[in-house]
């Protein structure tokens, strides 16, 4: 929006210019001793006025502009006017703006020479001496070195803003990749250790109980499962935060490995999918597991549950998640906002949906996330 109505302000303010360059040379046309307006005349007040008319395209066609406002001055000049070239100065600074500094220069010499000689087969008397000053008080060349230097000084100051722009655009994205850095190198050494070691031991003690031939506990299978799911999720996002161009590969796909990892830790689980299952985009499929999880893991933490109800509802525009459970949560109970819950509530409204985390009316606890599908790249 904002680039389009600069867009408009920068035609608007061409056609000021235009209009208003036009209708200072009318003025000094005929303010002048000029032939009368007919014939020869209405053609040099054309040619006055379109020369600056003309200036209105000079930032989309600068060469054009000024190949034109040159083409004019000579055409009014031959008719008798002396007006000062004032257009052509403005075309000039547009030209040489847009760094056309070679064609500006060849083409204000080829008007230096012609010049003088539409002046003396004009109708206005005066001997060659007479076209020569006339000329120089017509076009300058101290005021063609003057716009050609305001036109390059601009464009070298626009220049300099981009490349400014640009140098701050990679700051940031240098200062973005060092702090990812940063948080996977936190990360590794705060939380891979703590989950080798875990994982390791949980292993150790399963490898020790089958060798004695005893039964190996549910609970010691589980968190041996889980210490190895924690180690490959771990690794794919330290991944990530490497690499923005890599993602975990973790979506609606890999729910039925979810529901069988708290299936394994005592909690019975049960997964319904409803409408026309189809492919979702990544971020919609990765933020619906990511709030599975985390409401089985709250449930299996803090609800004393015994049962968990996952539903995923493929609508036309948006995926609907709900996950009950039969734990403890009473109505009118409030929810305590923790790290598990606000983290939920960022990934959803990041997508543009909405979460509900409640207890339920009957017993127990709900979380119901609605994600668009049609707005999400």
């Amino acid at each position: 929006m904002r680039t389009g109505l600069s867009s408009v302000w920068a035609r608007v303010k061409n056609w000021v210019i235009a209009v208003g360059v036009a209708a200072v040379l009318l003025i000094s046309a005929l303010a002048g001793d000029h032939p009368a307006p007919d014939g020869l005349g209405l053609l040099g007040y054309a040619l006055v006025v379109a020369s600056g008319l003309a200036l209105a395209a000079s930032r989309r066609a600068p060469v054009a502009v000024l190949v034109a406002t040159g083409l004019c001055v000579v055409g009014y000049n031959a008719v008798g006017f002396g007006v000062p070239a004032i257009a052509y100065l403005f075309a000039v600074y547009a030209a040489v703006r847009a760094g056309h500094r070679l064609v500006t220069l060849g083409v204000s010499a080829a008007l230096l020479v012609v010049l003088p000689l539409a002046i003396m087969v004009s109708p206005a008397d005066g001997a060659l001496k007479e076209a020569l000053a006339q000329s120089r008080g017509v076009l300058e060349l101290a005021w063609l070195v003057a716009a050609a230097a305001a036109g390059e000084a601009l464009r070298q100051a626009e220049r300099r803003a981009d490349e400014a722009e640009r140098t701050r655009e990679e700051t940031a994205r240098l200062r973005a990749t060092q702090e990812r850095l940063h948080i996977a190198r936190e990360l590794h050494d705060s939380l891979t250790h703590q989950i080798s070691i875990i994982k390791v031991q949980a292993e150790v003690a399963v490898h020790l109980a089958r060798k004695r031939g005893e039964q190996v506990p549910e609970s010691l299978l589980a968190i041996q499962e889980a210490g190895r799911a924690a180690t490959r999720e771990l690794r794919a996002t330290l991944e990530t935060l490497r690499d923005l161009t890599k993602s975990p590969s973790h979506g609606l796909d890999h729910l039925p490995e979810l529901l069988a990892g708290a299936e394994k830790i005592g909690l019975a689980t049960t997964l319904t999918i409803e409408g026309d299952q189809r492919d979702v985009p990544e971020a919609v499929g990765r933020t619906a597991y990511r709030i599975v999880q985390e409401s089985l893991t709250n449930t299996a933490r803090h609800a004393s549950a015994a049962a968990a109800a996952v539903r995923i509802d493929y609508r036309p525009d948006a995926l609907s998640i709900r996950i009950d459970d039969d734990g403890t949560a009473r109505p009118g109970a409030a929810p305590v906002p923790g790290v598990g819950l606000l983290g939920m509530h960022e990934r959803v409204l990041a997508l543009g949906g909405r979460l509900r985390a409640e207890p339920r009316s009957g017993g127990g606890f709900t979380v119901q996330a609605e994600l668009p599908v049609v707005r999400v790249p």
